[in-house]
């Protein structure tokens, strides 16, 4: 089937763009906004409400990044190859990525109603935190949402037919935008969505991804040493000193 015109725009010309926009995005911000380069933590200001939502939130995200890799970038005949049918996989897809999802969002919304209801929190949440969380949290239940409605409803759709395929095609520079037309709307929604965020990432505290401390794990051990002498000097114990014979 050839494509349309808006066919080609939304799913040739909006991911290039995106693709575009955050590669070029996080080059000009690593160069001039390298103090700005931070997720601004506001641990100091409520710490109960951010102990429960952050872990929930960034280990759910984690594994829903893994299970989206798994189902995009890994093509249908790989995993059949090493003796994993698809029945199995999308079963153990569904669990483990409805899983995650609810974890992620679960987390997202802790985060969010903490932002909201904390004062000292709310007043350092700029606008450019309001998008994020709309379009992380958005893009996010659409995600959740389209995977739970397809399967409970009886109208399981297999994503890797169209959706992986294309997406695929987007990094090969054969764009397929024909398939995405027969995809179900949430799928759709949920990829353009996706777009969005992707353009707005390198301008938002989401840059903090790229600085997480995993060289902390194998890191040497930092000796502290103190600049006062005297602390480093032995003091010989009390009682009587020895003496030559």
């Amino acid at each position: 089937m050839t494509p349309s015109a808006a066919d080609i725009l939304l799913w040739v010309a909006v991911p290039y763009a995106a693709l575009g926009i955050c590669l070029v995005g996080h080059v000009w911000r690593y160069r001039y906004d390298k103090f700005g380069w931070t997720t601004r933590s506001s641990q100091l200001y409520e710490n109960r409400l951010l102990r429960l939502g952050s872990p929930l939130f960034h280990y759910g995200i984690v594994f829903v990044f893994l299970g989206h890799v798994l189902g995009l970038v890994v093509p249908e005949s790989w995993t059949e190859a090493i003796g994993v049918s698809e029945g199995v996989y999308h079963a153990v897809s569904f669990g483990l990525g409805t899983l995650a999802g609810v974890a992620a969002v679960l987390g997202l919304a802790i985060l969010i109603y903490r932002r909201r209801t904390v004062g000292p929190v709310f007043s350092a949440t700029t606008r450019n935190d309001k998008i994020m969380y709309a379009l992380l949290g958005l893009t996010l239940a659409l995600g959740l949402g389209a995977t739970v409605y397809n399967t409970l409803s009886g109208q399981d759709h297999d994503y890797r037919q169209d959706v992986a395929p294309w997406f695929r095609s987007i990094f090969y520079f054969r764009p397929e935008p024909e398939l995405m037309v027969g995809a179900p709307l949430g799928y759709r929604l949920h990829a353009l969505l996706a777009c969005a965020l992707f353009a707005f990432w390198p301008f938002s505290r989401l840059v903090h991804v790229w600085s997480a401390p995993v060289a902390y794990l194998t890191r040497p051990y930092i000796v502290y040493r103190s600049r006062d002498e005297s602390l480093g000097t032995h003091r010989p114990p009390r009682g009587w000193e020895r003496v030559g014979q």
